[in-house]
């Protein structure tokens, strides 16, 4: 038997100022990721230091912040 449609709860989107303000940091750190690795060798070491700092950042603020973590059933009314 099929759920009734009213029954579910409504799915929100993000809004187009926040979709923004997250692509831009993000592509920031994408940009800022290319520059640094064209200053790599092997004398210095912050570029690298700085990719990892910014892959942490790149992976974990999309997973840690803008994750669905209320989207199991056990938060469904």
């Amino acid at each position: 038997m099929a759920e009734n449609a009213t029954s579910q709860p409504i799915e929100r989107e993000n809004p187009l100022a926040g979709t923004i303000i997250i692509f831009v940091v993000l592509m920031a750190l994408f940009i800022g990721g290319l520059v640094l690795v064209s200053w790599l060798d092997l004398t210095t070491t912050w570029p690298m230091a700085a990719l990892i700092v910014g892959f942490v950042a790149a992976f974990f603020i999309p997973m840690a912040f803008l994750g669905r973590s209320d989207s199991g059933s056990e938060h469904r009314n």
